[in-house]
């Protein structure tokens, strides 16, 4: 951790953690029934005004993340300069009148032949098979959607739904999908893309053909290698015996296994609560970097048959060699986006003391994943474009990530940050709304003084409630789940927090950040990152300055 940005308490804000904040600023454990008041939680309630010290006209305030120890993204500053505007939007002049950072454009796009584009360079994390992540899916699909940003949706939604039906082995009715597919395109303008995530049962499954049948190139298909929350396939946790058989008869690892007459005996009395369903680990029958770029590359002209044109691909934490495979392989397939997820990415369900301990942490995974773009770029090659994540959750984050990896990083995918919203939009729906409380999964009887505190309607404690309304109008407001209201104001904060960091490095759209914004606040960051120590950033410049 860098200094100390990230204590439980943050006076200035007005804001306090319930557990120990990691990196990012979240709790290492988040809740979906927390009562608050995070910083994340606070800005999906009032927006943009969490960008500022509170109690404005009281107080001054002083920052205490001017002492850096350690190696992470905490550790890199962004340059601010005194003159210049670099990437003005068409129509507007270099004019201080125009220059203003309402003004800073932070639309993006990637891909190769087909552009996805997004009004704010995020992207969720996969939301896969987890129960947390199905219950919610509806604020985070919607809102996401309203807000123009790509929806994920993660391994093993198929496998797990017993509604999902097979034939010969492969899908041919998965009604979960379709409801997550059908939620997100409802509001869907242009802006933004589904994403649907496949691991080695999806492929068996045969759930690239039925999104490609039904969906054709409405969807973007993801194969994933890994994560960064672990090195093995995805888990979920059930309590129901019955649901523990269905899903070993689906072809999941369970354990322990609901088919031992011992186990079932356990559970039954009462000693065994729950049973752990496991993905199973790709390549496993390839012992060769050149088999598996053989593979790989069989497996992108099938899914190119079916129809996809748009392909991307997910990796984990791994260290150079599969690194390097992964960029070097989606270079040369053409993919239209590489996401590179950092130890200590988040996770609906992963081994904790394995997520401790093992791959590379972010900034030094991202450093490298720089590096080796940089090689390719030397040769010629178009790079895959190159989505950064794991432990991201502020403005500053999106910044860093982007000018680190610049110019190849296109945009930034957060996890855990963004589903604070849609828990506590459905909590607060459920409070406000009894009777809705058990179909948005809200987990209170009353608002928290916290929330109470901004207002007793949605339209008195949201600070963009307004502007959902004008982009859906009134009477489809009743459509709109509050979760989705607190993502949209979520991420008007995290544009604005951005648009003003750009403004202050003299960056008016995305495309002029780049590596020179940076500055690392300690010698080992500079040595990990490439980034200029301080003291040395833009020192040959200052030097001529004063000896001209």
């Amino acid at each position: 951790m860098s200094g100390l940005r990230f204590s439980k308490n943050n006076d200035v804000l007005g804001t306090a953690n319930r557990g120990n904040p990691a990196e990012s600023g979240l709790c290492t454990l988040c809740r979906a029934d927390c009562q608050g008041k995070c910083e994340t939680f606070m800005s999906s309630l009032v927006g943009r005004k969490l960008l500022y010290p509170r109690d404005f006209g009281k107080v001054t305030a002083g920052a205490n993340n001017t002492t850096h120890v350690g190696i992470s993204y905490n550790s890199l500053r962004i340059q601010g300069y005194a003159y210049g505007a670099y990437g003005v939007p068409n129509g507007l002049s270099t004019d201080p009148d125009d220059c203003i950072f309402p003004n800073v454009s932070v639309e993006t796009e990637f891909g190769q032949e087909i552009k996805t584009k997004a009004r704010v360079p995020l992207m969720t994390g996969a939301l896969g098979s987890t129960f947390i992540a199905q219950k919610y899916w509806n604020s985070f699909a919607i809102g996401a959607s309203l807000v123009g940003i790509p929806v994920v949706i993660g391994e093993n939604v198929v496998g797990v739904d017993r509604q999902s039906e097979l034939s010969n082995g492969k899908i041919t009715k998965a009604p979960e999908l379709d409801r997550r597919i059908e939620s997100y395109m409802r509001y869907f303008d242009g802006y933004g893309a589904i994403i649907v995530q496949m691991n080695v049962e999806d492929t068996r499954n045969g759930v690239a053909e039925y999104i490609a049948e039904k969906y054709g190139d409405k969807c973007i298909i993801e194969l994933k290698w890994g994560q960064g929350a672990k090195d093995i396939g995805g888990e979920i946790q059930v309590t129901s015996l019955d649901y523990a058989l269905f899903l070993k008869k689906r072809g999941y690892v369970v354990d322990p296994d609901p088919e031992n007459p011992e186990v079932q005996k356990a559970f039954k009395a009462g000693a065994i609560k729950s049973f752990a369903r496991h993905s199973r680990l790709g390549s496993t029958n390839l012992s060769r970097v050149e088999q598996v770029q053989e593979e790989f590359m069989k497996h992108i002209d099938y899914l190119r048959s079916l129809g996809f044109k748009r392909i991307t691909l997910k990796t984990g934490a791994y260290g150079n060699e599969e690194l390097a495979m992964a960029i070097k392989f989606a270079t040369d397939a053409k993919l239209d986006l590489l996401t590179i997820d950092g130890a200590g990415g988040g996770t609906g369900m992963s081994p904790w003391n394995m997520m401790q301990s093992w791959g590379v942490p972010s900034i030094y995974l991202h450093s490298k994943a720089y590096e080796y773009a940089s090689i390719l770029a030397a040769k010629g090659k178009r790079v895959v474009d190159l989505s950064f994540a794991g432990g991201f959750a502020l403005e500053d984050h999106i910044f860093k990530g982007l000018a680190l990896g610049a110019p190849y990083t296109k945009i930034i995918c957060m996890g855990r940050a963004i589903m604070i919203p849609g828990f506590v939009g459905s909590n607060i729906e459920g409070a406000l709304h009894p009777e809705r409380r058990e179909a948005v999964c809200g987990n209170w009887d009353k608002l928290p003084k916290a929330v109470a505190e901004l207002g007793s309607t949605a339209e008195e404690i949201f600070a963009n409630y307004h502007d959902v309304e004008a982009k859906v109008g009134k009477d489809e407001m009743k459509n709109i789940p509050y979760g989705a209201i607190a993502f949209y104001t979520l991420m008007d904060k995290l544009k604005c927090g951005l648009q003003q960091l750009m403004a202050g490095a003299r960056k008016f759209s995305l495309p002029e950040i780049s590596r020179d914004d940076l500055m690392a606040a300690n010698k080992e960051t500079a040595e990990v990152t490439g980034i200029p120590f301080i003291c040395d950033a833009r020192d040959e410049i200052a030097k001529k300055i004063l000896n001209s």
